[in-house]
């Protein structure tokens, strides 16, 4: 039996339906695919099995892990050079934040210009590109790892804030650090132990 016209668009309607951005590798998955049903074909098997084979085998994970790790491998210097440079914003926050903090306890002089811009270098820099970096991997896996990136990202600057304001005495720290423990606690953690709960079953 061999692969006909209709089957091929059955396999091409399935590939566009994936949201992939890279034509070009849209074209070669949708070619792989192809051959791959029509060799089993061949051999017998039904095309629905052939099909469910030949994805699982391509992308136990979704053709959009293919398309990330496709545009890692080809903008790789690009990505680790923008990486290294976040996680040096996220050492540069620390850092001022650890030594504005100590500063404060040592009344130094200084203490709070230190302590605000690692805050801010931290909480309105790095995190947010750190969330960013883990929402598109999140992309390609299930939408409650994309739930729980967002929530993680909300209760980290509600809580980073509700610390800056209890830290230089400002009104309204306390309301926010109990909204940042309630999203945390509430809505953050039940996503984080479901996620753990469902790898350690597959």
């Amino acid at each position: 039996m061999k692969l006909s016209p209709q089957q091929e668009d059955v396999i091409c309607d399935y590939v566009d339906s994936q949201g992939l951005k890279l034509k070009s590798l849209r074209d070669d998955i949708v070619d792989h695919l192809c051959c791959v049903v029509d060799s089993e074909l061949r051999l017998g098997k039904s095309f629905d099995q052939s099909f469910e084979e030949a994805i699982k085998e391509l992308a136990p994970n979704g053709l959009i892990d293919i398309e990330r790790k496709t545009f890692f491998l080809l903008n790789s210097k690009r990505i680790i050079m923008m990486k290294k440079l976040m996680y040096l914003i996220g050492f540069i926050g620390s850092a001022s934040l650890t030594i504005g903090a100590t500063f404060k306890v040592l009344y130094y002089p200084g203490a709070n210009i230190l302590f605000i811009t690692g805050f801010l270098t931290l909480f309105l820099v790095f995190i947010p590109l750190l969330t960013f970096d883990r929402y598109k991997v999140a992309i390609a896996k299930s939408m409650s790892d994309k739930v729980k990136v967002i929530l993680g990202f909300i209760a980290a600057i509600v809580t980073g804030f509700a610390g800056l304001f209890k830290f230089l005495h400002w009104q309204s720290g306390t309301v926010l650090l109990l909204a940042g423990a309630f999203i945390f606690a509430i809505d953050f953690l039940p996503f984080l132990f479901f996620t753990m709960y469902k790898r350690s079953v597959e």
